[in-house]
């Protein structure tokens, strides 16, 4: 845990982001082989085969075009007996070379790690493998503060606290832990979204008291988005940020006035396949750096 104050949110000009001087790079997973074939979080109750796969292909193709209006996209194949694979976010942690891997909770995800360990291998990134005994899920539980001046890090329901040393020693980062206390945002990235203008989205019924109070530490008030339940519910938080484009599941008309309001081109890709296995627009996406090693599209 970082016993550091908790400084504000630097301050810069929102114009800085748009556009970005280069291209980001995402990884996603076709769905090909998608299903909801277990229950490990509560979206997946109830859903058990009853996600169509063609309308998830559908669903899928039109995110996959909206990042790559503002991305380059690679593609790491789907492996059968990991349906999950398509929500690539939760593959590792990576910055400037360097990928944490997955050390998933759940045995029903650890079959993954070893398709995710050669792609990235073969990608040129160097891998830093996390003890199954202190699970950590990625992206889907760390995200770097637009500014990069923290990692925040959730734990709960498939994150431990104690991984997170090793990620405060991978990048020599200040990594502050948010703890997730409500079942349904089992993941950080389903309840709280660094956006690019340096401001946040997040739903505080997620976190402990304890938590909210470090990210309003961070945010100023007028960085703070904190969203309604109608919202958090549908993962708004769940979006990729790039530039001035959020793409996200669809959501209430007030959220998107307030960030268009923001200066925000918001694109609403329908996920609702998706969010019965209990992931939406960033679940399916993971931020890289350049591939060093050609990969395919």
């Amino acid at each position: 845990m970082s016993t550091q104050p908790i400084q504000r949110a630097t301050e810069v000009p929102f114009s800085r982001y748009e556009p970005e001087a280069v291209r980001p790079t995402c990884l996603m997973c076709s769905p090909r082989l998608y299903d909801v074939n277990y229950v490990i979080n509560p979206w997946m109750a109830g859903n058990v085969h009853g996600s169509s796969r063609a309308r998830a292909a559908e669903q899928w193709q039109c995110l996959y075009d909206a990042v790559s209006s503002v991305a380059e996209v690679v593609l790491v194949e789907p492996q059968p007996g990991s349906p999950d694979m398509v929500f690539t976010a939760n593959a590792g942690l990576e910055r400037n070379g360097i990928v944490a891997l997955s050390s998933f909770f759940h045995p029903e995800r650890q079959g993954e790690e070893r398709h995710f360990r050669r792609w990235f291998l073969q990608a040129g990134y160097t891998v830093i493998d996390i003890p199954r005994s202190t699970p950590f899920e990625g992206e889907g539980d760390a995200l770097f503060a637009i500014d990069g001046s923290r990692l925040w890090a959730g734990h709960g329901p498939r994150t431990t606290a104690a991984s997170h040393r090793a990620l405060r020693e991978a990048w020599r980062v200040d990594v502050t832990p948010l703890h997730l206390i409500d079942p349904r945002f089992y993941h950080l990235d389903t309840c709280f979204a660094p956006l690019a203008d340096g401001s946040a989205m997040y739903f505080p019924e997620a976190f402990d008291r304890v938590s909210v109070e470090r990210i309003e530490a961070f945010y100023q008030a007028d960085k703070r988005i904190a969203l309604a339940e109608e919202d958090a519910v549908r993962f708004a938080a769940n979006a990729i940020s790039v530039g001035s484009t959020i793409i996200l599941n669809e959501i209430s008309r007030e959220l998107k006035r307030r960030l268009e309001a923001r200066g925000f081109r918001v694109i609403e890709v329908q996920l609702g396949e998706f969010l019965k296995a209990g992931g939406a627009a960033k679940c399916l996406v993971m931020r890289l750096s350049k591939p060093r090693v050609g990969v395919r599209n």
